[in-house]
């Protein structure tokens, strides 16, 4: 299993949102075909078949637990996660 699995599966769990660190989150949605945009501190991601677009911001080198949420619930409800059950 690879890092971005881990991270995926770690993501879907949802018991550590508070200990994802930005820069992993922001491989991952690479890795998951999202197009990465910075303006300033902001780093929104978009997706062509995804209507809502993700935008992150760091904490320290962490992501912000609220919108590793959004990353979550994104990843379920468009299944980015390659699994049937995610």
């Amino acid at each position: 299993m690879g890092k971005h699995e881990k991270l995926l599966l770690k993501i879907i769990s949802g018991t550590s949102d508070a200990n994802i660190r930005f820069e992993e989150l922001r491989e991952l949605l690479k890795s998951l075909g999202f197009a990465e945009r910075i303006r300033g501190s902001h780093h929104i991601f978009r997706r062509d078949e995804v209507a809502e677009k993700i935008n992150l911001q760091e904490e320290g080198n962490k992501a912000k637990p609220y919108q590793v949420k959004q990353v979550r619930n994104i990843i379920v409800k468009y299944k980015l996660g390659g699994r049937a059950d995610v």
